[in-house]
């Protein structure tokens, strides 16, 4: 499964996202994509082999509207493909 993170502040790093992520207590991922659309609002589809729904779901509770680098976070889980 994948977690796309919405909302992002411009320029924000991969090392900047694994800190956030790991931070709040995400499970083992394995790829970031960065998706810079217009350049506005970026996000982020984050990659989980083998984190369970269930992990992903408490992980979307706890970010979802969290407030980081001065942006309200759009947080939520999106399959493969």
């Amino acid at each position: 499964m994948n977690l796309w993170i919405g909302n992002i502040a411009p320029g924000t790093t991969d090392e900047e996202l694994k800190a956030f992520l790991v931070k709040y207590g995400a499970p083992e991922f394995t790829s970031i994509q960065h998706v810079p659309g217009d350049g506005s609002r970026p996000g982020a589809v984050v990659g989980f082999e083998n984190a369970s729904s269930e992990a992903l779901a408490k992980l979307v509770l706890r970010l979802n509207g969290m407030y980081w680098k001065e942006r309200s976070l759009l947080v939520q889980t999106m399959l493969h493909g």
